[in-house]
């Protein structure tokens, strides 16, 4: 993973339409009804604990419900494995969320600590199969021990899990970032980058607007690869998508006839299952 694609794939969740988006969209339980989206605030990432290590990579809003404050804690994954231990790791991190709260004074009124929706947002390969519930990592405790077990449960989004087909129809900013990052058709980008357009219109949201156009140009080029000025525009991008279409077609149909040899040939370098449809996959120019 590129990574200028994670700084820029992070820069869209902190704005404030993503949160809205991914809890309207991907969160459905009644407390998000409740929620007064216009009172969304970021707050600072960076916690030091006793041995100063810093985290400072998630993105962590509060949003108000029924005037108390509720913290969305966004851990973004861009890692290819799958972390087994996530629970353990969130329940780190929320506790250095709350000794901050607690250190500054942000407690409510009654001294207690406001509530914390924990959210992992993972783009990797492979489906996410690690315990949501902390619970699941520990070992069944004898007698009364059982009582003391820590509890914590956090929504796990795995984007690849999505089925493109469903999201396509929806409204939403990060149903859209989903299938910028899974669509494989130069045709179906060209749709959703169509939709940025259309819903991004705005005057008051030309920072979103930039923000995608750069993390759509960071998910299209290589890592390293030397290129021109970078178009700072979502019609920009549309337009020179759509010059390029023709050469990803043609460098697909070239890899299809070039996989179909190799199978014919027993030293042949590319491989493939007899009878696979090569699919036309645009290049990340």
């Amino acid at each position: 993973m590129n990574p200028s694609h994670d700084h820029s794939y992070k820069l869209l969740f902190s704005e404030p339409e993503i949160i809205r988006d991914l809890l309207q969209g991907f969160v459905h339980e009644p407390w998000v009804g409740e929620l007064d989206f216009s009172t969304l605030e970021s707050v600072a990432t960076s916690y030091v604990t006793d041995d100063l290590r810093h985290r400072e990579d998630d993105v962590i809003w509060r949003v108000k419900s029924r005037h108390q404050w509720i913290y969305v804690y966004l851990l973004i994954e861009f890692q290819s494995t799958v972390d087994h231990y996530m629970a353990v790791r969130l329940m780190s991190y929320i506790g250095l969320l709350y000794q901050d709260l607690i250190k500054t004074r942000q407690t409510l009124p009654d001294r207690r600590l406001p509530p914390v929706f924990p959210v992992v947002l993972y783009n990797g390969d492979r489906r996410w199969r690690a315990p949501t519930e902390l619970a699941e990592l520990i070992a069944t405790l004898p007698g009364g021990l059982a009582r003391y077990r820590p509890t914590l449960r956090y929504l796990i989004l795995d984007e690849g899990a999505y089925d493109l087909e469903a999201l396509d129809p929806l409204p939403n900013l990060v149903a859209a970032i989903f299938r910028l990052e899974h669509h494989r058709e130069p045709a179906a980008i060209l749709e959703v980058i169509s939709n940025l357009i259309e819903w991004l219109a705005a005057p008051e949201q030309t920072r979103l607007r930039r923000s995608f156009s750069v993390w759509i140009n960071r998910v299209l080029h290589a890592p390293g690869e030397d290129r021109p000025t970078e178009p700072n525009d979502l019609r920009e991008i549309k337009t020179m998508l759509a010059q390029r279409i023709p050469q990803w077609l043609q460098e697909a149909r070239l890899q299809g006839e070039a996989q179909g040899e190799a199978r014919g040939k027993p030293g042949g370098r590319l491989g493939g299952k007899p009878g696979a449809k090569p699919r036309a996959k645009p290049k990340r120019c």
